[in-house]
Parts: C-alpha cells; structure tokens; sequence
C-alpha cells in the first residue's frame, strides 16, 4: 500500500469534528496532524486529509469510497454510523454481488460504498471510485490506461462491463479495479442522469520525492486538457481533481514562523517548485 497517495476532502470549518466522527464510524484510527487548513488522519493504516478551506464545492457520489468488510457484521456497523445526519443511496441489503451491501452519502457529503468481501483481491480497506457520468460516461476505460501509464508500478486488474438487460451500454465499464503506483483505485461508467459529477470538493494528492517528479505528472495531466489551478493543484481533462507537492512539504511548515513564509510562496504559485519553497 502506497500511502503517500491518497485523498483529501473538502470539510468547511468541521474537520475536527469530521475526523472524530470517521474514527469513531471506521475504529483502527488516529489523528496524525492538525492545523488550521488541514487535518491528516489515518484509518486502518490509510491517509486521509480533511480540508478546512479552498474549493467552494461540495463532495458528491462521483467519487466515492469502496470499503471492504469481511463479515456482514462489519458492513452493518459501519452503515448504522455514518446514516446518522446522512443519507442512503443504495439500502443496505444482500445483493447477488455481495451478502450486505450499502451506498451511503455521510452528513459531511462523503459517500462511502460498504462492501462484504474478502480482502485478497483488494488489500486496501478504502479504495477510492471514480464514477465517469455526465460528460465523462463511456471514457472509464480510457481513464484507467491513461493512469496507468502515467505513474509507475501501475497495473490493471481487470475491466468488468455490463451485460445485456442492465439497461445500460454494454460498451461501458461497470467496474475496473487498477492501480497507480500501489495505489488501489476502482472506476465505473454511468449513462444515468444523476445530476452531478467530478469536482474539487474530493483530490488526490500525490507526494512526490524531486522536481522531475512533480514536473513530470503536473506537464501531462495539465498540458493534455486539463488546466492549472493554484498552489500545487490541477484538474486532469476528465475533471478529476489532483494536488502535486513535495513530500517534504510537512516538514517545511513544521515550525510557525518558517511555516508562514512557505505557506505565502506557495500561494502565489501554481506548479510548486521544491526550491522556491526550501528557501522562502
């Protein structure tokens, strides 16, 4: 498990309080760092970050988290804690493809889709979904290629598509499991209106060790239709939000004073440069 990939989730003024909450929903966590813009926690041994400020949007279902649990006891469990404030997307019930099942979109916004399964075939707990709707339906598959080429030690483990009576294209992906650089991701397609899809209220930040690594996923997910945002993040030409940094970035904001001066150069870039912010 490759934990200098993972997640970030856009949580205004509750991320202490959110991360209490997915603790006490998830057990097997902690809270690794806090501050004022962010709070990094660990969840059976995977990062998250919780956002306090920046996108304007809310997280929705394009992107949402499998959850693998080994006993229909673990699923429901998990599902009584994060109905509560929330909402279901699909009940919890057996369903041919699992004994308990769930889709669940929590208080803060944050879907989570609970899983009874076993863990050989997807070690990680949390596996991040991407849900290509809207203008995206039909482009899973090329996705998934074209990650998998981008970073590293990347493999496909499969591409599974709908069948003929699912009402829907029988072209489409109706689950792919890959990952980027021991990553675990998943991704399927959806022609359904459902009325969303991919924002920045849910990233993926990628720590990357030197310039020419940063350099090298900023040039291609921006220069091949996506765009630049600011301060290290970008939008790939699917509309999946990342955050480039350097993963020695923690270290530079460690000490209050210091912090400040990095915090300010950062701002005002938009690709980060490691030495710029070494030496603000």
């Amino acid at each position: 498990m490759n934990n200098s990939i993972y997640p970030c989730l856009t949580i205004k003024g509750k991320t202490a309080e959110a991360a209490e909450f997915y603790i006490n929903a998830f057990g097997e966590g902690k809270i690794l760092n806090t501050s004022f813009y962010v709070v990094q926690i660990q969840l059976s041994g995977q990062r998250f970050m919780l956002l306090n400020d920046g996108p304007s949007s809310s997280p929705n279902p394009s992107i949402s988290f499998m959850v693998i649990s080994e006993t229909p006891e673990e699923t429901e469990q998990y599902w009584k804690k994060l109905i509560e404030g929330g909402k279901s997307l699909m009940p919890l019930d057996s369903y041919n493809w699992s004994a308990k099942y769930g889709w669940v979109q929590d208080k803060y916004g944050v879907s989570w889709q609970l899983y009874t399964g076993s863990r050989t075939d997807t070690p990680q707990k949390f596996t991040p979904t991407f849900m290509f709707t809207a203008s995206h339906a039909g482009k899973a598959k090329e996705a998934v290629n074209y990650y998998t080429q981008l970073f590293p030690h990347s493999t496909i483990q499969g591409f599974l598509k709908y069948s003929e009576g699912e009402g829907e294209n029988t072209n489409y992906i109706k689950h792919a499991q890959f990952d980027i650089n021991q990553y675990i991701l998943m991704a399927m397609d959806s022609s359904a209106d459902h009325g969303f899809e991919f924002n920045d209220a849910i990233s993926l930040v990628v720590e990357c060790n030197t310039q020419k690594e940063i350099d090298t996923y900023w040039d291609e997910l921006t220069t091949n239709g996506g765009k630049e945002v600011m301060c290290g993040w970008l939008t790939d030409k699917y509309g999946i939000s990342w955050q480039i940094i350097p993963k020695v970035l923690g270290e530079l904001v460690k000490e209050p004073e210091r912090a400040q001066r990095v915090m300010g150069a950062l701002m005002q870039m938009k690709k980060l440069v490691i030495a710029d912010l070494e030496n603000a």
